[in-house]
């Protein structure tokens, strides 16, 4: 797996600059180009009573795009990394996944929802969409997100470093696998990974002392493994093994063990369940507040 070529895709609001700078520093893991996208939503142009289609609006909302886009592209310039914009007009995700194929990119880079109060979820019904969607790893930047104190209080964080510290949620799939992988081609800009995984309540609900323990020791087997793939590759890495609510225990072991990302295959067996109902990738995704990358 490689990380050469970012489709960046913003809607221009608070901090998106920032979002973008805080994915240069995969510029020593490989990254050589990135594709700025911005896009007009039809909803927002397509009709207005007596007049039908709203050009002055999307006219106006382009040109504001390409002027910010021209600016990023100078200040990504001077990092080593070509950089490039699209403006299209349409349905936001059908057109992320016609320009990603267009321009051959290996990751796409979306934002968080804007959001007010706090709510407990970081990204909007578009970017589960996309996570359920995309044929190509999804990074769900969410450069700024409002954390929950334990004493009640919320204060606004920022992460500005993803990638210094991801931790990778696996469950022994294929896209797990490819997560791993991930992880690994990230491997110069990580100065620490952990790997973890999470025994199900649906596992271990029915399950006798005798067979959790097997359990445990199987997983920590593999957890070692992966371990040892990522030291092979220059990663030092920590392994954790937790139990309960998959999805709940891994934003939680984001949180108590600082990661700066969470890394994760595409889960869900049966896909049909998957794309209607979600899995744990997809309510990872929701209500994690650090970035999360999604693996297909």
């Amino acid at each position: 797996m490689k990380f050469e070529s970012i489709l960046f895709h913003t809607r221009l609001r608070e901090a998106a600059f920032e979002s973008l700078q805080a994915v240069l520093p995969l510029k020593p893991a490989g990254l050589r180009r990135i594709v700025l996208v911005y896009v007009i939503r039809r909803e927002e142009v397509a009709f207005v009573p007596y007049a039908g289609f709203d050009k002055k609006e999307a006219e106006r909302q382009r040109a504001a795009a390409e002027e910010r886009f021209a600016h990023w592209a100078e200040v990504v310039a001077k990092s080593g990394i070509d950089c490039t914009w699209r403006v299209e007009l349409g349905e936001t995700n059908p057109i992320l996944i016609k320009i990603a194929e267009e321009e051959a990119v290996d990751l796409i880079v979306t934002g968080r929802k804007s959001r007010t109060g706090f709510d407990r979820v970081y990204v909007g019904s578009h970017i589960l969409d996309m996570v359920r969607r995309s044929p190509l790893p999804l990074l769900m930047a969410k450069y700024t997100a409002p954390y929950q104190l334990e004493d009640g209080q919320v204060e606004t964080r920022i992460n500005s470093r993803p990638f210094v510290r991801p931790m990778l949620a696996t469950d022994w799939s294929p896209p797990s696998e490819r997560g791993l992988e991930a992880l690994i081609a990230l491997g110069p800009a990580v100065e620490k990974a952990l790997v973890v995984h999470v025994l199900g309540r649906n596992v271990t609900k029915n399950a006798d002392a005798d067979a959790i323990a097997a359990l445990e020791k199987e997983s920590r087997k593999r957890l070692d493994s992966a371990c040892v793939r990522l030291a092979e590759a220059g990663i030092q890495a920590e392994a954790l093994l937790s139990s309960g609510h998959a999805a709940a225990e891994i934003v939680h072991l984001a949180r108590v063990h600082e990661a700066s990302l969470i890394v994760m295959g595409r889960t869900g067996k049966d896909w049909f369940q998957e794309y209607w109902l979600g899995g744990v990738s997809h309510r990872v995704a929701e209500t994690a507040e650090r970035p999360v990358l999604v693996i297909p």
